[in-house]
């Protein structure tokens, strides 16, 4: 047996900040004994569960399901360790597969890529001593991902049940700039603590994913939606009747999206352009309004929720004032956007004291490379 077989324990990635909210949603959907890691969260869950939490989960980048676990002193410790895995109960010879490492801490294993080469070696080999074949690797897009970590001398080889980020929900054909991530939209979305109660808007959408975000949550539809297929499908204990099953309940727990509740804008031709591809990829998401409109042209936001990730010197030309830009536009929620709650992402934080507007909380949340903060405003 595997290690995942003999305790039902897995590991979500989750990106830095948003743990303990991750933590909670796995709850909710059904995980037993959540315990937050170093950038994920450990949970149990039976095959019903596992299933249901890749289909339907926003703010996991995947779920990894252990195999071994065992000494890794150097190389050879790791070869060993590949190649006691019968990888033909896997996957057949002709898929693809690709490995993603992460090392720390280990005196002869110093480089993730290098460590991630040799398990690749024993996996192929492996393969070879029975068929005389090697699988072909794909590191871009594989059918089976294989995940190595090894912290210290500790190392664990795991299949990710996810199959890739689950970031990519599949509804972004197009984007622009600096888009934000799915999963940190959805955190945003989620701290908003919006529930459809009064219209949602963003002033400066982007190729609209807050939109997208949004607008799945409140309709339940599941983040996997549009998603072809799952690693959980190579899991050799999986059964196919029961993820049928659990789809088609999420699938059923789908609501209409009420007319004219989530709506957003940019100044930008091509953004708006992407918008409106984007949300239509969703069911129901040709109810979301999207307008070619700076929001300075709107003469209130009063009584809503505002969701927005404005530029922050990347989308924007490199002679753009910033600090003037955040000004006017702390100016504009004072003024015309009273009763309404704000939650912005600054992907710099230096701009938070530029806006003129004190925050009722500030949180530490990285999308990709940069480490920003979410901020929450209260307009009286």
């Amino acid at each position: 047996m595997f290690e995942y077989q003999k305790n039902r324990r897995y590991f979500a990635q989750v990106a830095g900040g948003i743990e303990a909210l991750a933590a909670r949603e796995l709850t909710a959907l059904g995980a037993s004994s959540a315990e937050i890691g170093y950038r994920g969260v450990h949970f149990n869950a039976d095959p019903a569960v596992l299933y249901h939490i890749n289909y339907n989960a926003r703010l996991v980048s995947r779920i990894l399901a252990p195999l071994v676990s065992f000494r890794c002193r150097d190389r050879e410790d790791l070869y060993r360790a590949g190649r006691s895995v019968d990888w033909g109960v896997f996957f057949p010879l002709e898929e693809t597969f690709g490995i993603f490492a992460n090392v720390s801490g280990n005196e002869r294993l110093r480089h993730s890529r290098f460590a991630a080469l040799c398990l690749k070696d024993a996996v192929a080999d492996g393969f070879r001593s029975r068929t005389g074949k090697r699988p072909n690797v794909d590191p871009l897009n594989p059918g089976v991902w294989l995940n190595l970590f090894i912290e210290g001398e500790k190392g664990i080889i795991s299949l990710d049940t996810s199959g890739g980020s689950l970031h990519r929900r599949g509804y972004r054909r197009e984007t622009v700039e600096a888009p934000m991530r799915e999963t940190l939209a959805a955190a945003m979305a989620a701290l908003s603590e919006w529930r459809g109660e009064r219209p949602l808007h963003d002033p400066m959408c982007g190729s609209g994913t807050l939109l997208c975000e949004a607008m799945m949550a409140i309709c339940r539809i599941p983040s996997g939606f549009l998603r072809p297929c799952f690693g959980f499908q190579y899991l050799p204990d999986f059964k196919a009747s029961l993820w049928n099953r659990v789809k088609r309940a999420a699938d059923d727990g789908m609501i209409p999206l009420k007319e004219g509740l989530v709506s957003g804008g940019d100044n930008d031709k091509s953004a708006v352009r992407a918008a409106r591809i984007n949300c239509s990829l969703l069911p129901g998401g040709d109810r979301i309004r999207v307008h070619h409109r700076d929001y300075n042209d709107l003469s209130s936001l009063e009584n809503r929720t505002i969701l927005c990730n404005p530029p922050y010197g990347i989308r924007m030309k490199p002679e753009a004032d910033l600090g003037l830009f955040f000004k006017a536009f702390g100016d504009f929620l004072k003024q015309r956007c009273k009763g309404s709650t704000a939650l912005i992402y600054f992907g710099n934080r230096e701009m938070i004291k530029k806006i003129g507007l004190k925050p009722t909380w500030k949180k530490p949340m990285r999308n990709a490379g940069l480490d920003g903060r979410a901020a929450r405003y209260d307009l009286y």
